[in-house]
């Protein structure tokens, strides 16, 4: 029977692809059996709602007249040597480069200066902007390079981001980067065509609906959907339902209003209950510029809802064009807006594309078949076959 893991999983507190992965990758393991510690410096929203056996280590740095932002990421280090300390910890697996791979390392470089435990391993999980923005950024770049470097194993969530690391991080003559993809994985259970428990805005709508989940960040380009599903109209009737917060959704609002959209469009906020919204939209939209994988249009797929999205990154190792949704170059914001409408007004095709988007889901990306990748990768790391 192989041993129980003690793991640390290091994560963003966010709504968004890395938080909502790492959460259900720690409720999947305790559910396996294994001892899971998360750190971060907010509880996730995906296990704050949930009853999973995993320990929260909150970890927020004590402000400081000398700091000017509080070290969140200072203080994760010290929570993570506490509970190592304590309990002992096998494996810290960081999701997202910097900061969580930078403080999982000055964890494993104190542990083995206490010369009690053995000092547990590293895995990072590359996921995106930390590859291709943040840590593409000539102020962290070096750093990025060196944690990837240190790692005992780094990840990355689709064939295109492994392509990218290696592009931009593995070409200085050193040694090379090794990259295992594991894919971003959804729970087929509570995101499936029967998810709907009570009414909802997609339900109400006046009309078919467009479903787009972000946090309404430039890359996002929520505008720039805005302005493809006003296009897509052409004076029918149908409803476009924003989900999420950000820094582009004043503008979004603005836009609406200027292009005469007011009453077809909703702006619900940030929202837990996604897969009560997914179910039952006609289409679900995703109108990145850079995007690594695309986990909300996974989640839409598993709901039985075919998706329209910008060809970009990853995201055509998800979406299969004309099979579960349709793909339009980045910046066709015409062709975009043709694929609503096609599939807003076309009920049939859609729900065909919807079908067969649930079975891809299912047969792809249910989280059993995935999950055991990552188990598998830490005993390997470990170096144990038990």
């Amino acid at each position: 029977m192989s041993r129980k893991l003690r793991i640390g999983i290091l994560c963003h507190p966010t709504y968004g692809g890395s938080g909502v992965v790492a959460s259900e990758l720690a409720l999947s393991l305790a559910d396996a059996g294994h001892d899971v510690h998360v750190f971060s410096h907010e509880v996730p929203p995906r296990l704050a709602r949930s009853p999973g056996f995993v320990q929260m280590h909150r970890a927020q740095g004590v402000p400081y007249p000398l700091f000017h932002s509080t070290p969140h990421d200072l203080a994760i280090t010290s929570a993570i040597l506490d509970v190592h300390r304590a309990a002992g910890l096998d494996i810290l697996h960081a999701h997202y480069a910097l900061p969580h791979a930078v403080s999982a390392y000055l964890a494993r470089a104190a542990a083995r200066s206490d010369r009690g435990r053995p000092a547990p391993r590293i895995v990072t999980t590359l996921h995106g902007t930390d590859i291709t923005l943040v840590g593409n950024e000539s102020s962290y770049a070096p750093l990025t390079q060196f944690v990837i470097r240190e790692s005992d194993a780094v990840t990355t969530v689709s064939h295109w981001l492994s392509r990218e690391t290696r592009a931009r991080f593995c070409v200085d003559g050193g040694a090379p980067c090794h990259l295992e993809v594991i894919p971003n994985f959804v729970d087929t259970a509570g995101f499936s065509p029967s998810a709907l428990r009570e009414p909802s805005a997609c339900q109400r709508a006046d009309g078919p609906t467009v479903v787009h989940v972000s946090n309404f960040r430039p890359v996002k380009r929520v505008p720039w959907l805005v302005r493809a599903f006003a296009a897509a109209l052409k004076g029918r009737s149908a409803t476009l339902v924003l989900v999420g917060d950000g820094p582009d959704q004043l503008e979004c609002r603005a836009l609406a209003r200027e292009l005469g959209i007011v009453e077809h469009v909703l702006f619900l906020g940030e929202r837990d209950a996604l897969a009560e919204l997914l179910a039952p939209a006609g289409v679900f939209a995703l109108s990145s510029s850079s995007e690594s994988f695309g986990l909300s249009a996974l989640e839409a797929m598993s709901c039985g809802t075919p998706v329209v999205a910008t060809d970009v990154g990853g995201v055509s190792e998800v979406v299969e064009h004309g099979v579960t949704g349709l793909l339009s170059p980045a910046n066709d914001r015409e062709a975009f807006g043709s694929h609503l409408a096609e599939l807003l007004f076309s009920p049939d095709a859609a729900r065909k594309m919807g079908s067969a988007a649930r079975e891809s889901a299912v047969r792809r990306f249910e989280r059993a078949a995935i999950v055991p990748r990552y188990e598998a990768l830490y005993r390997r790391v470990l170096g144990s076959a038990s």
